[in-house]
């Protein structure tokens, strides 16, 4: 739609629905504020949370709805730069931003350790990936009217292959990225209403469904927008809080580095406790005592199972208490069923133990640049240079991936010109940073809190969260006596990431509204990622493969149809994948920038600024960079090594973690496209 007096009028009247929306937001929280304070119980708060917000996503997504492919595939191309930049920020704010990304802070770091980047990686990267976008990459693609980013790749290419390539490929990262949104969804909808993870992950669903099902980009640009506000409220809200009870200042990114010192005096107190030193040999002991299980994990399988079955059998005999009876027959049944999976299990405990062994609770130092020593031992100058590196291959993966990603890209073919789609690259900045630069200041303020006013509790007297987050997962919080002292000590507490930001209402002693609307946040931050997502494998299935290899002949109008169908599909197949945790969100939203950089940025760098670039060039390129990250990642998968009988240790090249495989895939792309890209044209032509 062209600038001039319609569209003014039309922008006006988005001015003022978006008026509307945050007053009757404001009212909605002022209002479920009152009902706390007059006794609304804790158990009705966040279903109703729930509940209106999904309605509300709902509602848009049924306003939304249309089966015109311009309005379902790129929103009539009319969305103005600063609601785009909105859309596309609560599509960037995924469940790996909102909800891991301070925890990723909290457990690691600014540097991390010498296996794991620290968190100021994920920041950096993130950050600095839309400048690439904006400088390298929107206004380029804008320009040509595409739909999908596949088609770019057919237009600029020609032949076959490269179209399927890169719909394999959208479809691969974006299907890795979803899983871990639809995680997020499930975790957030069962802390809401307190039923069972699967079925928090199928009530989400039905959010994500109701948005992007009926009206496509559409839909999803006005309830991601809604879904923004949502979310930065969410986020500021609870940071601010902390600050100013902490240090009397709501500016928490202005204020949190009086705690870092903090921290590092707190830290170094820690390191020389003799009840953490306690702690640290108990888990050392465990370490060497599964480090024996594994060298005849056979052998010892049988013998604990003929243990415990001899202790079930005992309690029977005896008429025992039942409980006693139920508990030995839990233990028994939570074995391993066979000698692989007890291979894996106790490496990875032994791995655990190993970690926890160390000081912290095997946490680096906060402020820590990198681990180890540059002028230290050689052992030290190792472990510098491997932190160091992994630390710049992660943010390199993670700023070339976000260049990559073909839900983030299509969301600039929405724009009216290329002058609105660099615009909106501007407001997308703006509008991630409002939260990112908020981050590090969470992280510090939640592990200053856990230092000072959690460890040294009683374990008869711990707060309230701890039990119910634990309930809710294992994996996202875990306490045990360790030493036996009935003290909470900072090594016997775990926290995941992906709790830290959702339990910080809690850790903050805060009204329960805010633990609601801390919730809300998260699940919108998921849900608005994962209906991009939806949409681009969508497209991908049907506009970009099934419409051109196996049926030609099929109407624009039908092409919507289909596209909506295979939406539903494939988000039920990422429910039932979700509904396995294959990770925390982080790790597993990480590893797809480095699918999606491998794959596609050589190629789309090289057509856009090289004329030369061909399509066999390109095709070659694509599969080499791609075949080489998913190879590099898959040989250090504890799973795959264990199943090709290989030992549990990594494979790793140059100390890289295999999340950044990147690193080498997109070096090996660009070098092959470019040599082959200046051999004589009959030996790189189209494919």
């Amino acid at each position: 739609m062209p600038e001039g007096g319609s569209y003014a009028a039309y922008k006006r009247r988005l001015h003022c629905i978006l008026a509307l929306y945050i007053f009757g937001l404001t009212c909605f929280l002022l209002l479920m504020a009152w009902a706390e304070q007059q006794g609304m119980p804790r158990s009705w708060i966040g279903p109703v949370f729930l509940f209106a917000t999904v309605m509300m996503y709902g509602a848009i997504g049924i306003y939304g709805r249309t089966v015109d492919p311009d309005e379902y595939y790129v929103a009539g191309r009319r969305i103005p730069p600063v609601y785009n930049g909105m859309a596309t920020a609560a599509d960037w704010m995924s469940a790996a931003s909102f909800i891991s990304l301070a925890g990723g802070l909290y457990l690691q770091g600014y540097g991390g350790t010498e296996v794991q980047a620290g968190g100021l990686a994920y920041v950096l990267g993130w950050t600095g990936g839309f400048c690439l976008v904006g400088l390298l990459i929107a206004p380029h693609l804008r320009k040509l009217n595409l739909y999908t980013v596949p088609d770019y790749f057919a237009l600029r290419f020609g032949g076959r292959w490269p179209r399927r390539i890169a719909a394999f490929s959208a479809v691969l990262c974006s299907f890795t990225y979803v899983v871990a949104q639809i995680y997020g969804i499930g975790l957030v909808a069962s802390r809401l209403t307190g039923v069972q993870f699967e079925i928090g992950i199928m009530l989400g669903l039905g959010g994500v469904v109701l948005c992007s099902f009926l009206g496509g980009m559409r839909a999803i640009t006005w309830t991601q927008v809604a879904q923004y506000i949502i979310l930065l409220l969410a986020f500021l809200i609870p940071v601010s809080w902390l600050a100013y009870q902490q240090l009397g200042n709501p500016l928490a990114p202005l204020v949190y580095g009086k705690q870092i010192e903090k921290i590092a005096a707190l830290e170094r107190q820690l390191i020389d406790s003799p009840a953490e030193k306690e702690v640290q040999a108990e888990f050392q002991r465990r370490a060497r005592e599964y480090a024996v299980w594994l060298q005849d994990v056979e052998g010892t399988l049988k013998q604990q199972r003929a243990a415990k079955q001899a202790r079930v059998q005992m309690l029977m005999a005896q008429n025992a208490d039942i409980v006693q009876e139920a508990l030995a027959k839990r233990e028994l049944a939570a074995l391993p069923k066979d000698v692989v999976t007890a291979r894996e299990r106790w490496t990875r405990a032994m791995q655990e133990s190993e970690e926890r062994s160390r000081p912290l609770g095997g946490l680096p130092p906060h402020s820590r640049a990198f681990a180890g020593d540059p002028d230290g031992t050689p052992a030290e100058q190792q472990a510098f240079q491997s932190s160091r590196a992994n630390f710049l291959a992660l943010m390199f993966c993670l700023m070339v991936g976000t260049a990559g990603l073909p839900h983030l890209l299509t969301r600039f073919y929405t724009t009216p010109s290329v002058a609105t789609a660099r615009a909106s690259v501007a407001w997308s900045l703006f509008f991630i940073a409002l939260l990112y630069v908020s981050a590090p200041a969470l992280a510090v303020l939640v592990k200053f809190e856990v230092m000072q006013n959690v460890v040294g509790s009683s374990f008869d007297d711990l707060p309230a969260w701890i039990a119910q987050w634990s309930r809710l997962d294992g994996s996202l919080i875990s306490v045990s006596d360790v030493n036996g002292d009935r003290i909470l000590q900072f090594g016997e507490i775990r926290l995941g990431a992906d709790v830290i930001l959702l339990a910080t209402p809690e850790i903050g002693g805060m009204p329960y509204v805010v633990s609601g609307l801390v919730a809300a946040g998260g699940l919108a931050a998921a849900l608005s990622t994962a209906d991009g997502l939806l949409l681009t494998i969508s497209n991908s299935l049907v506009r970009d493969t099934y419409c051109h290899e196996v049926k030609r002949n099929v109407t624009p109008e039908q092409r919507v149809i289909l596209s909506k169908f295979a939406l539903l599909s494939v988000a039920t197949l990422a429910a039932f994948v979700a509904t396995l945790r294959p990770a925390e969100i982080l790790p597993l939203v990480a590893s797809s920038f480095s699918l999606a950089a491998s794959a596609f940025v050589p190629a789309m760098v090289m057509g856009i600024f090289c004329k030369r670039t061909m399509g066999g060039a390109a095709v070659t390129g694509m599969l080499l960079g791609l075949g080489v990250t998913v190879g590099y990642m898959l040989v250090n998968v504890p799973v795959v090594r264990v199943f090709f009988g290989l030992d549990a240790g990594q494979t790793l090249w140059f100390g890289i973690q295999p999340l950044s495989a990147g690193v080498f895939g997109v070096p090996l792309g660009f070098a092959v496209i470019a040599l082959l890209s200046w051999l004589p044209r009959s030996r790189a032509s189209g494919v």
